[in-house]
């Protein structure tokens, strides 16, 4: 047992678990135990470092107030430093300087965060934008200890791995090798003790989140926690190589027969969840109309099929990639359009997918109850009290929108961002999913009109919006949901008359029975029973009180001296229960109005 745990487990999990199989067994070993205490003891030492780092960074940036306000008693062992402020404008470039210097975890939240446009002050979403998710890149030798853990007949596979990377990022670097075939790959290799880094961080994340609940409950609002379990969610999927693989397979098959979109080869055989070996693409970044034109293709058609495989992906496969920096996205000599970085992406089912069309047309038709309609469908509650105000608002948006054909890609970027405002301004908590999907399209949109000035949204949209209206284009999925709930409606419908008939013919007879279950009228009904078995209580000791004295007036010559005897212990019982009611009467009032 022991063995299997220390060879497919890491030391510390393989430790916990060894101390709870010999514990089972009444057998705990010493050296188990020390082993395990000791890990305990290095998490809690390197978690207590990080937070003194986080101090100086915030301090660093005048940002140590708000750190000494969500927690107080650190300062006793910890205080933040400030340093020498570098020279910036605003609080919000300050905060994104910050992020940079704490490292992946951080840069990688702030990142997410910035496609949370509903909630922060748009001026803090354009500086979280500048977020770059480059860092300095390891020698070689340090992720080849990763390398040989993970593969150890690496020498056996690749006839050469070139020490310089290809690119460098927060959890990974890229390598270029060459298999034994003759292959070219690209090597993608995680970084040494990245996962531990973040589950550190995502702690120190997480309480802070905790914190700013407590000494801020306005904030709730926001659900700060909510919004770092989400982030953990995602990126510990990132830390997962195979599903990232598995992502880029999947969007292979969606396309694969569609001409000029590419998805890299996966080598399976190769891969493991901290090492990925795959297709080594060259090309031009697709934000690049100079090389892609140099290569002898036309930058407006390389827009355009790239425009519609994002639509593609999210209104017929409900499966888009999440990530699409120009970067990530790389135009060949060919003239094939090839993703990269599969770790972030969306998922809409169906039911949403027409929900984000119908939203799309009621923008496009100045249609703002099925604007709302297609809000709620997204699962975001709007107040009843606000709904009138919030119509005026999204007319006055949809005015300045212009319901035209023509409206240019800058006029829509304009009326996403006027809409999360008024979502931020209503205080609307929006899903993940449609944040994620709204900040897509932004991004393509941007793509698109780097590689054509006069790339038009609705020119390229409206057509394919058109066909999927057709009844032919709507997934089975939703017609079968459509058709169920046609059927409900239409029983409902049905049962009217008939259910209608037979409440006229209960209340005609009496014996219609209407109940009626409130909080506020079983409180009461509870009152009542109380003060009536009081009431009762007090004419039953009334009663001992009046009989046992009349029994104690009479002669002691008419009656046995035991009846006597059980007179005065029935009144000696009466006055006590009575001095017993008015202490518990006085005390109860006592304790009410405290």
């Amino acid at each position: 047992m022991m063995i299997f745990l220390k060879q497919f487990l890491p030391e510390s999990h393989a430790i916990h678990f060894i101390f709870i199989y010999d514990r089972s067994r009444q057998i705990v070993t010493e050296e188990a135990r020390i082993k395990y205490h000791e890990i305990q003891v290095i998490r809690m030492v390197t978690r207590i470092m990080r937070y003194a780092q986080i101090a100086d960074v915030l301090g660093k940036y005048g940002l140590g107030i708000g750190l000494e306000r969500i927690f107080p008693t650190r300062a006793r062992f910890r205080l933040p430093r400030r340093g020498k402020t570098p020279e910036v404008t605003t609080v919000y470039e300050r905060i994104r300087l910050a992020l940079e210097e704490l490292g992946p975890t951080f840069v990688k939240f702030g990142q997410i965060m910035s496609t949370r446009t509903e909630l922060l002050p748009p001026e803090m979403i354009d500086e979280l934008k500048k977020l770059q998710d480059h860092v300095k890149p390891l020698p070689f030798s340090e992720v080849q200890k990763v390398l040989r853990q993970n593969c150890p007949d690496c020498d056996e596979w690749f006839l050469r791995i070139d020490e310089t990377p290809v690119a460098s990022a927060s959890i990974a670097q890229v390598h270029s090798a060459i298999l034994k075939d003759g292959t070219r790959v690209a090597l993608k290799i995680q970084r040494p003790g990245i996962g531990e880094i973040i589950d550190t961080d995502i702690d120190i994340l997480r309480s802070m989140a905790e914190r700013i609940e407590t000494v801020f409950p306005e904030s709730r609002l926001y659900n700060p926690v909510g919004m770092v379990d989400d982030f953990a969610h995602q990126i510990v999927k990132e830390l997962d190589f195979t599903r990232d693989g598995r992502n880029a397979d999947r969007m292979a098959r969606n396309f694969r027969d569609i001409p000029g979109i590419r998805f890299p080869k996966v080598y399976w055989e190769y891969s493991t969840p901290y090492v990925m070996v795959m297709d080594f693409i060259e090309g031009a970044r697709i934000d690049d109309p100079e090389a892609i034109a140099a290569m002898g293709q036309d930058p407006h058609e390389i827009g355009v099929r790239g425009f519609n495989a994002y639509l593609r992906m999210i209104f017929e496969d409900g499966f888009f990639h999440g990530d699409p920096h120009p970067g990530n996205l790389l135009v060949t000599k060919e003239g094939d359009i090839v993703f990269l970085d599969f770790g972030i992406v969306g998922i809409l089912r169906p039911e949403k997918r027409q929900g984000f069309i119908n939203l799309l047309f009621a923008l496009i038709n100045d249609d703002i109850e099925l604007m709302l309609r297609s809000l709620e469908g997204f699962g975001i509650a709007i107040e009843e009290a606000d709904r009138e105000a919030l119509r005026d608002d999204l007319y006055i948006m949809m005015q300045d929108f212009g319901g035209s054909y023509e409206v240019s890609q800058f006029n829509f970027r304009l009326v996403v961002t006027e809409l999360t405002e008024i979502m931020r301004r209503y205080r609307m908590k929006v899903p993940m999913n449609l944040m994620l999907l709204l900040k897509v399209i932004i991004m393509v949109l941007d793509i698109g009109v780097r590689l054509d000035p006069d790339f038009n949204f609705m020119k390229e949209v409206t057509p394919y919006l058109t066909k999927l209206a057709d009844k032919g284009n709507i997934s089975a999925a939703y017609i079968k949901r459509a058709s169920t709930s046609f059927l409900e409606a239409a029983d409902a419908l049905f049962d009217m008359p008939r259910n209608l008939n037979l409440m006229l013919r209960r209340l005609s007879t009496g014996t219609f029975k209407l109940e009626i279950l409130d909080s506020d009228i079983q409180k009461l009904q509870m009152s009542l029973d109380k003060a009536s078995d009081k009431l009762m209580i007090g004419f039953v000791v009334a009663s001992l009180v009046v009989g046992s004295s009349l029994v104690l007036q009479a002669s002691p010559a008419t009656l046995p001296q035991e009846i006597s005897w059980i007179a005065i212990l029935g009144y000696t019982a009466a006055v006590l229960c009575g001095f017993y009611a008015i202490y518990h009467v006085i005390f109860l009032k006592f304790r009410m109005e405290r």
